[in-house]
């Protein structure tokens, strides 16, 4: 696994243990901060939580104090959902709540997939599996996330230490 940075660390650290207490349905990291977790070379700028509607509404309340009102998202043609900001120690964390994607098929949920569980100091951290990610990332179609697809495709490359046998 690639090193985590200890902003990403720090905002982990006292996110995900709200996310399991508050949120009633499955709820997953996407975005940069995801592909991380698995080991993938990106920057994190920050951390991107897919959860349903209900969920980010809930969530929206609790943070309520920590919310950044100015904050507006880009790419609001291409995405809607319960979407709110929040400052967290280390990085923002965005919140978006049934994720949908408009690649000019008109709008579709955004699904994540297959969950796996990345661990993080005794923190089980839900996020779509390598694939699924890759999927995702090419779905959105943006040039960040086509270099963080392949990023990610770079973990499915056989290690460049390989053992050779000679005969």
């Amino acid at each position: 696994m690639s090193h985590i940075p200890p902003a990403l660390f720090v905002a982990l650290a006292e996110l995900v243990p709200d996310l399991h207490v508050h949120c009633v349905e499955p709820w997953c990291l996407i975005g940069s901060a995801a592909a991380r977790l698995l080991g993938a070379e990106v920057t994190v700028a920050d951390i991107d939580v897919l959860a349903s509607p209900a969920d980010a509404d809930a969530l929206a309340m609790l943070w309520a104090d920590r919310r950044d009102a100015a904050h507006a998202p880009a790419d609001g043609d291409r995405f809607r959902s319960h979407f709110a900001r929040f400052r967290f120690p280390g990085m923002p964390v965005e919140v978006m709540g049934g994720l949908e994607l408009n690649a000019g098929e008109g709008w579709q949920a955004v699904s994540p997939g297959r969950l796996v569980l990345a661990g993080l100091q005794g923190m089980a951290v839900p996020v779509p599996s390598l694939d699924d990610q890759i999927r995702i990332f090419e779905s959105f179609g943006r040039d960040k996330d086509l270099t963080r697809a392949a990023a990610l495709r770079r973990l499915h490359q056989p290690s460049a230490l390989s053992i050779t046998s000679s005969s």
